[in-house]
């Protein structure tokens, strides 16, 4: 029997293994066991053209666990709705605002079915956490989704994270428009977190990996700074504004991950007036 036939007879109803997610495949780079052989013939070719990708999809989750350590401990947000959420792995939304609330209530979304069938087993016995199978490119359907509105308050403030997920949105499927309809839906107080590959130019380090997303990755845009930026239109960013991941309230994780390679994504959080 091959690989991807074992994979395919393990898969959970509804789960196609022979394309590649991109949940799945940064499952791989996490070190996560719920991923298959299309995802790590992905991840590999990454791999061959640049050993440290993995550097980045682990440097982007730390940023992920001290934007939520820092809008539960200091911004005061007991509310988190995570888009594009990806498979359970250490250090969850939920598992991180809990440290400080376990009262804080989190919704993850994601369009892949693994993603719910994992999350929905890992989040059982958890009365304040609920897992939606949804599309990112409709957004009005994630905030009237019924597991939504019986967890979330959203007249009350909100963190909305898009963590590493816009850059798999296309040009076509607006964007622009879905960060402002996830705005435009929640309260003065609210939050929005986005992590973002950044186009930087001619980079000989960058330029491969670039070049083998592009190829591997379905629907993969890396945006120049200033049209990221515009995302966050109307909103008050929060320091140390839109920066390279390390450089985004660093603590000792983002010191000892500290690559070159980071200057390929963005990270940026914003306070809605």
């Amino acid at each position: 029997m091959t690989e991807l036939n074992a994979a395919r007879e393990a898969a959970p109803s509804g789960v196609d293994v022979n394309t590649p997610s991109i949940a799945r495949v940064y499952d791989f780079f996490l070190d996560g066991k719920d991923n298959y052989a299309s995802d790590r013939e992905v991840a590999q070719a990454l791999l061959d053209i640049v050993p440290e990708a993995a550097i980045v999809a682990r440097a982007n989750r730390a940023v992920l666990r001290r934007a939520v350590r820092y809008l539960v401990g200091e911004a005061g947000i007991r509310q988190f709705l995570d888009i594009g959420s990806g498979l359970p792995t250490a250090g969850n939304v939920h598992e991180i605002a809990h440290e400080i609330d376990p009262d804080t209530r989190v919704v993850y979304v994601d369009n892949d079915p693994i993603v719910l069938v994992h999350g929905r087993a890992l989040l059982a016995d958890n009365k304040t956490t609920v897992v939606v199978q949804a599309d990112a490119r409709r957004p009005r359907e994630i905030l009237e989704h019924e597991a939504t509105r019986e967890m979330l308050d959203l007249d009350r403030p909100v963190a909305v994270l898009l963590a590493g997920l816009l850059h798999h949105i296309e040009d076509q499927d607006d964007p622009k428009g879905i960060a402002a309809e996830l705005r435009d839906a929640v309260p003065s107080g609210s939050h929005l977190l986005i992590t973002h590959f950044c186009d930087p130019g001619d980079d000989p380090l960058t330029d491969p990996m670039r070049a083998a997303l592009r190829a591997k990755m379905s629907g993969f845009v890396d945006r120049r700074r200033e049209v990221i930026a515009e995302f966050f239109e109307g909103l008050e960013m929060v320091s140390p504004g839109l920066v390279h991941l390390h450089e985004w309230r660093p603590d000792a994780e983002a010191q000892e991950q500290d690559h070159p390679l980071q200057r390929f994504m963005v990270a940026g959080l914003a306070r809605k007036p």
